[in-house]
């Protein structure tokens, strides 16, 4: 089923779309939670909070990109999941393992300002919009690579394989689109 037909059922109130979003997301949003999350309970109930949060908004939002709306809804879900699993953790004197989300957070460090930083000196949805500038200036080819990443979680190995180069070669351009972020982002004044 077409995505506006799925957006439509859910204006209609009909309960098939859910099951229609189920049936055509859920390996694409089941793939951005276990990226953030370690835990596979914890990735069930992300991907079941997605489609509640559906159903809670739509009405009266109407995606135009349908999976793209998934896909932050389910990332932003999994983030704040991992946030509290984090807090907790820490609240009790645990060590946090570390996951695929510490690894991005790491690799982001160089080029993103702390965020103690920013809000002193910028507004976060003014780093937002700066960040979508920046995107909209790489080729494209760039651009998917870094949101993959960055965005989505995904392994540097899974790119590459997917790419047909090697882990080498795909880190390498990671690290030079972060280094040339960074540059950006201290150009107009952010503080790294």
């Amino acid at each position: 089923m077409e995505d506006i037909q799925i957006v439509a059922l859910y204006w209609q109130r009909d309960e098939a779309a859910i099951s229609e979003t189920i049936q055509k997301y859920e390996n694409y949003c089941r793939s951005i939670s276990e990226r953030i999350l370690t835990d596979a309970r914890e990735t069930e109930e992300c991907v079941s909070d997605t489609w509640l949060k559906a159903w809670n908004s739509i009405p009266p939002q109407r995606p135009d990109n349908l999976k793209a709306w998934l896909g932050r809804v389910v990332r932003n879900l999994a983030l704040d999941r991992y946030r509290r699993s984090r807090a907790k953790k820490r609240d009790v004197g645990a060590e946090v393992s570390c996951s695929g989300m510490e690894e991005l957070r790491r690799e982001m460090w160089e080029c993103i300002p702390a965020p103690e930083n920013v809000e002193h000196e910028m507004d976060r949805q003014e780093l937002a919009a700066f960040l979508n500038v920046w995107l909209r200036t790489l080729k494209e080819s760039d651009c998917v690579l870094f949101l993959r990443r960055y965005w989505n979680g995904e392994q540097v190995k899974e790119l590459a394989e997917e790419r047909g180069e090697s882990e080498g070669a795909v880190a390498k351009r990671l690290a030079r689109l972060r280094k040339r972020l960074k540059k950006a982002l201290e150009k107009e004044g952010y503080r790294i």
